[in-house]
């Protein structure tokens, strides 16, 4: 019995060291108020997305959240005002993996709200198949859409007097790479429809969110506007929802074991959103509420400058970017 309880002992305590170590997060603390500001948050009807909007709200902004679920979308509103206390939550209809809705929310939003002050763009998914305009839907959705919806949404962005846009990448970016070739003929960055594929797809969006902040910065240096991306940690969120039947049953035990609740998840968002004094470090990657260093292609000021060129050809209201 007591060898039965020694390796019992052994493997909590090394569950909670490789939890701490690897998978706890930090926690963003400040008494920062947003009564007047308004923010976007996509993909906010579940996950670190509808954590963010909820301290969004609770700080006194008005909040836009930006879904493509609008029965998801209308929950999540009723939640955060009644969490909140703030009536000032609303739902716009934002499909990323439609261009021309993406241009229609950016439409919707510029006729009808005054002032831009935060752009967060959450959104992610891990999924094979193709958009409605033909491109890979993990890089469609998870970038793409992303892309052309900053770009439409820039000029209001740029008349307040400061204003940020946070891009949700991940640490998989490490493992992520641009085929410029693919991209041009086949509108996505891998070459099959595999479960591997679709993973594979995920990590080489979330290099693609890098460069682009990265590019962006140097875009808006001297403007009002400054950017930043983030890996929010290893969260247990909706993101593996399209996952096969197999892949759920592997993913969802070491889910609940070790990742992070979507609260834990949302700190670094909210610190890349809110932290003051960040502004010098415009264009630069955060984990953990802190700088970190991303990979080698994520550092390549030309290859972010070339994949900003390739997508403008690729996606249709890109005037406003330039």
């Amino acid at each position: 019995m007591s060898v039965l309880l020694s390796v019992l002992v052994g493997v909590l305590a090394a569950y909670l060291l490789i939890y701490y170590i690897l998978f706890k997060g930090a926690r963003f603390k400040s008494n920062v108020t947003l009564k007047g500001k308004t923010a976007i948050v996509t993909g906010s009807n579940t996950g670190i997305g509808k954590t963010t909007a909820l301290d969004l709200a609770k700080r006194g902004a008005r909040v836009i959240l930006a879904c493509r679920n609008k029965q998801k979308a209308e929950a999540a509103v009723y939640d955060i005002r009644k969490e909140s206390g703030n009536p000032e939550v609303l739902y716009m209809h934002l499909d990323l993996a439609s261009l021309k809705s993406v241009r229609g929310f950016a439409e919707t939003f510029l006729k009808s709200e005054p002032r831009l002050d935060l752009l967060i763009n959450n959104a992610g998914l891990i999924a094979s198949g193709r958009t409605e305009d033909g491109f890979g839907m993990a890089f469609g959705v998870n970038h793409l859409g992303h892309f052309l919806l900053t770009l439409l949404l820039l000029d209001r962005l740029k008349q307040a007097e400061h204003s940020r846009v946070v891009n949700v990448s991940a640490l998989l970016h490490r493992l992520g790479s641009v085929d410029f070739n693919l991209l041009n003929t086949q509108k996505d960055l891998v070459t099959g429809q595999s479960s591997w594929h679709a993973f594979r797809a995920y990590c080489h969006s979330k290099l693609c969110n890098v460069l682009f902040t990265r590019e962006l910065a140097n875009r808006l240096e001297g403007t009002s506007v400054t950017c930043y991306c983030l890996h929010p940690g290893v969260i247990a969120t909706e993101i593996g929802r399209n996952m096969g039947a197999l892949q759920k049953l592997l993913f969802l035990p070491m889910s609940k074991l070790f990742f992070l609740d979507p609260e834990g998840g949302a700190q670094t968002t909210l610190y890349c959103a809110l932290q003051e004094g960040l502004e010098p470090l415009s264009g630069r990657y955060f984990s953990s509420c802190a700088l970190q260093n991303v990979s080698a292609h994520g550092r390549d000021d030309a290859l972010a400058k070339k994949l900003w060129e390739s997508l403008c050809c690729h996606s249709p209201g890109r005037r406003a970017a330039q």
